[in-house]
């Protein structure tokens, strides 16, 4: 059985803010993003009043992922280039903790379960 937690956190998010736009001095995750294993490639832009991070490429779907695959997020600035909130997978119907951190080129996201008992970084490079 896959992990629940590995997929959410490699496979990446619907985001909606508190406001209907990020604050200027809030990190941009928009952009296409390569997962570090190799295995994923998700877009980031902007989808009605939220941002939607939607898998548009999956290298080994053996493990649940699929292209299409998206989470819904709610999330607010923490610092210059950190976001954090919550993270919905509607086809895993799993709630998670979740931090975003940008930082040029690099993104490294964190999804937690259990409270955060049980948590998995993810890094991810800007596609060229």
């Amino acid at each position: 059985m896959m992990n629940p937690l590995a997929v959410a956190a490699g496979l990446f998010f619907f985001v909606s803010f508190s406001g209907s736009a990020l604050a200027a001095s809030a990190p941009d995750p928009s952009g296409t993003w390569n997962r570090g294993d190799g295995n994923a490639k998700v877009r980031i832009a902007p989808c009605g009043s939220n941002i939607c991070a939607t898998n548009v490429w999956i290298k080994d779907t053996s493990g649940g992922e699929a292209v299409g695959d998206k989470l819904v997020m709610t999330l607010q600035p923490k610092s210059a280039d950190t976001l954090t909130g919550k993270a919905f997978d509607a086809k895993r119907a799993l709630t998670y903790a979740i931090q975003l951190k940008v930082a040029g080129q690099k993104l490294v996201t964190r999804g937690c379960l259990v409270g955060g008992l049980v948590c998995k970084s993810v890094n991810w490079s800007r596609a060229r």
